[in-house]
């Protein structure tokens, strides 16, 4: 990349970059293989010059995107770092991979020069004075003539709303504090990048603890993958992004090998990603991801799931009008002609029949593009099913993938560590979930609120070790592993949920009783685990159970 004015702390590297990519797309075969080599150092993508695309990004803010390193249509490609790091500044995609095949990126890491969740060192917490909390010295802030603090960046301004607490010491996040408000307002600057804030009291927060403020938004993965075959990342870093580390939608086989989401060696951020540091949103093949480091994140490290269609209408006895339904998951394809696809009653989410696609269309777009709704036809007649139930989902069977989830680190996160959501052969193996705020691992599926499918038919979680997770409340977090589907009418359920689930010779250090909790399984086996009772949390959880079970049939090991 030197050749083309592309090297380390150069001067206008997003043109270069947007230019050498332009011209080089059009100039190889699909037979080529090409690779992008780096010469090692510090580079700085700044968002001027970057491509503007109209990207939907499953469970992301849909908008109009900035992309630095657009990939769309490549083949065969690899971007080799050696080692470098790649630096970003304004709302940005670093790395879209739109459209590609067997591409791989590998030895570099990405980062953000300005970054719109910022650490808040807590100074004193006063019942009736409010807050008093420091700021890194090279955060840039506005006070409104109103009194309120925005945080600045490359084109940019916010008021954080929302936050977590952090152990200043440990960088886990701080015991029982949960997610709280943020309240801004009214501030007072007391010295440089020093603020009382009168009106935000929270007598949870402590002198030492560190607050990641933040808002609710979520406009870019570090990396987005969409609609690609065989990709590889190896040795790949994220040390921050506004929305996920690597979102992938739609596609064949990806292969994660020491890919971290993780805080810069030294760093003083104690957070990584707004969201979760993997997400896999309809794929199939497999997922494999091996050896990484996941830190600091503001959801799971990994999070495997299909999208429920919310059926709207019957047009006739073969075809249907569906649609997107969760307001973070639109506008790209769901299906195509030849998909086996699979009916839920979203009341007890019961399977009640399969069926084949024979054409698919939008039906609010003439493109699949920014569409909300599809025209679905299918191969048997569908009329029996609205006898059985008033309100139905449908997600697609053929893109369900198998997961392996092994020999990775889990810690110091909110939420939870793993979600997985499918009905393939999935394997959590000889992982460490080391003091995660929430559920270690959830099993769930939603056709009422997420709208994230897969009923899991064939898990194994074996050797893992689970070190004092689940410290605060969230969604879910009934027990350090969570078979939670929601169901709203459970009592009325005939056929479980999720079934052939394992959970075998793992280790669960744990201060407080709830193990596991499972709702509507058949077949769950829990046998040759270790437990060991630790003290360094009193116990608080409301669930006194260590093994809670509703609507659970064929268990074995309780």
């Amino acid at each position: 990349m030197e050749d083309y004015g592309i090297v380390p702390e150069g001067p206008n590297l997003t043109q270069n970059l947007g230019k050498f990519i332009q011209t080089h797309s059009n100039l190889v075969s699909p037979d080529d293989s090409v690779v992008m080599k780096f010469k090692r150092g510090r580079y700085v993508f700044y968002m001027e010059g970057s491509a503007e695309r109209e990207y939907y990004v499953s469970n992301h803010d849909q908008s109009l995107k900035r992309v630095v390193f657009d990939l769309s249509g490549w083949k065969n490609l690899t971007i080799d770092g050696a080692g470098s790091s790649f630096l970003f500044s304004g709302t940005v995609i670093p790395f879209a991979l739109n459209y590609t095949e067997n591409c791989t990126l590998k030895n570099f890491s990405i980062d953000f020069i300005d970054t719109k969740m910022v650490p808040m060192g807590i100074v004193k917490s006063d019942s009736l004075q409010g807050i008093t909390f420091t700021l890194p010295p090279k955060v840039k802030t506005r006070l409104t003539p109103q009194g309120t603090l925005n945080i600045l960046g490359e084109g940019w301004n916010y008021q954080p709303t929302a936050g977590m607490a952090f152990e200043g010491a440990t960088g886990r996040l701080a015991y029982l504090t949960g997610e709280f408000e943020v309240n801004l307002n009214n501030v007072t600057p007391l010295s440089h990048n020093t603020f009382c804030a009168p009106l935000w009291r929270n007598t949870s927060l402590k002198p030492g603890m560190v607050v990641a403020a933040r808002d609710w938004s979520r406009p870019t993965p570090a990396i987005f993958v969409n609609e690609s075959r065989n990709i590889r990342l190896h040795k790949v870093t994220v040390h921050y992004a506004e929305g996920m580390g690597l979102l992938a939608q739609r596609t064949e086989n990806i292969s994660l090998h020491k890919f971290n989401v993780c805080l810069q060696k030294g760093s003083r951020r104690y957070f990584t990603t707004h969201a979760d540091a993997t997400h896999f949103s309809q794929c199939r093949g497999k997922i494999v991801c091996t050896r990484g480091l996941y830190e600091g994140m503001m959801d799971d490290a990994i999070n495997v799931h299909g999208i429920y269609l919310k059926v709207l209408q019957r047009i006739d006895p073969h075809t249907l009008i569906c649609t997107f339904a969760h307001p973070q998951a639109w506008g790209f394809n769901w299906g195509n002609t030849g998909d086996s696809v699979q009916f839920v009653n979203a009341a007890t989410m019961e399977a009640i029949g399969t069926n084949i696609i024979t054409a698919i269309r939008p039906h609010d777009k003439i493109q699949l593009r920014g569409m909300h709704a599809f025209r679905i036809e299918l191969r048997d007649e569908i009329d029996s099913l609205f006898d059985i139930a008033e309100h139905l989902g449908i997600e697609n069977l053929t893109w369900t993938p198998e997961v392996e989830f092994s020999h990775n680190i889990v810690r110091n996160n909110r939420a939870r560590g793993a979600l997985f959501s499918s009905p393939r052969r999935t394997l959590c193996q000889d992982n460490t979930f080391d003091h995660v705020s929430g559920t270690a691992i959830l099993l769930c599926g939603d056709c009422n609120g997420w709208y994230e499918s897969g009923a899991c038919k064939d898990i194994t979680i074996i050797r893992n070790k689970f070190i004092n997770c689940l410290t605060n409340y969230f969604q879910f977090t009934n027990a350090v592993i969570s078979i939670y589907p929601e169901i709203p009418q459970l009592e009325q359920q005939q056929k479980p949920f999720h079934s052939g689930i394992r959970i075998e010779n793992n280790k669960f250090v744990y201060f407080d009783q709830p193990l596991l909790y499972a709702k509507s399984v058949d077949g769950l086996i829990f046998r040759n685990n270790r437990i060991v009772g630790s003290k360094e949390y009193p116990p608080f959880h409301w669930n006194k159970q260590r093994f809670k079970l509703e609507h659970v049939s064929n268990a074995e090991g309780f």
